[in-house]
């Protein structure tokens, strides 16, 4: 049986997230910097289209609505595309460099994924995330792709603490330089489970004792990513679309 066609994303107009109700007949408003990108930098005049999306309701076709020269509202007009079920895989990770970090949550948005959890790591450079400034990322990645469902940002955490409190019921994709063999294709066909989560390390990998450890854990598979060394922001966007491709909604 044919997977039915997914509506595509409409790249000519401008899309913005709104965290708001979206309701046809109905005025949203827009934050103050929203207002100011659309009126001065763009220069959009009064019924001027602009497509919307709040990761719960769909996506909308909505009219530009000035107040003022610094102040607008978009009034709601009719669903462009339906809200899509979220993606059943999640993506936990070692914090990068900054400028790395928010190119990493930038491409697992982009990716698809329903959760971004940082893990802090033996041998993790970063030791606290902006949270706020991620969150951003993510949004403006949605925005700009034209993804609907919105992966959510979880709380920071020690990698053991994580572990400790998981479900075993969900299995962890774990990219393991060490691992034998350079296509991770075969490993991943012969996972039976589909709400799963990527794992990558940071710069330097896993430490010895965290290795042992998952690979110690039953709920754990363990992929290769091919002949050469990546960076560990290469190596997240391979494993994605090798988990994407192979086992997720690709």
């Amino acid at each position: 049986m044919r997977k039915k066609a997914t509506m595509r994303a409409n790249f000519k107009l401008q899309r913005l997230y709104l965290d708001a109700p979206l309701v046809p007949r109905q005025r949203a408003a827009m934050r103050k910097e929203q207002a100011h990108y659309l009126l001065t930098v763009l220069r959009m005049a009064e019924d001027q289209q602009v497509l919307v999306f709040n990761g719960r309701d769909g996506e909308f076709l909505s009219a530009l609505k000035p107040l003022s020269k610094k102040a607008a509202e978009l009034e709601i007009v009719e669903q462009t595309r339906p809200q899509p079920p979220l993606p059943r895989l999640d993506f936990l990770f070692a914090p990068l460099k900054v400028g790395r970090l928010e190119y990493l949550v930038q491409k697992a948005t982009e990716m698809g994924v329903r959760q971004i959890t940082p893990a802090f790591t033996d041998h993790t450079q970063l030791h606290k995330v902006n949270a706020a400034r991620l969150e951003a990322n993510i949004l403006e990645a949605a925005e700009q792709c034209g993804n609907l469902a919105i992966p959510q940002l979880q709380e920071a955490q020690k990698l053991d603490a994580l572990l400790d409190g998981w479900d075993p019921a969900r299995r962890i994709i774990f990219c393991n330089e060490s691992q034998a063999g350079n296509n991770p294709t075969d490993i991943l066909s012969a996972v039976e489970e589909r709400d799963l989560a990527l794992l990558v390390g940071p710069e330097g990998g896993f430490s010895d004792r965290e290795r042992e450890r998952l690979l110690a854990l039953p709920f754990l598979t363990a992929i290769p990513l091919g002949p050469r060394i990546l960076r560990a922001d290469t190596a997240a966007v391979a494993a994605l679309t090798a988990v994407q491709m192979t086992i997720g909604d690709w």
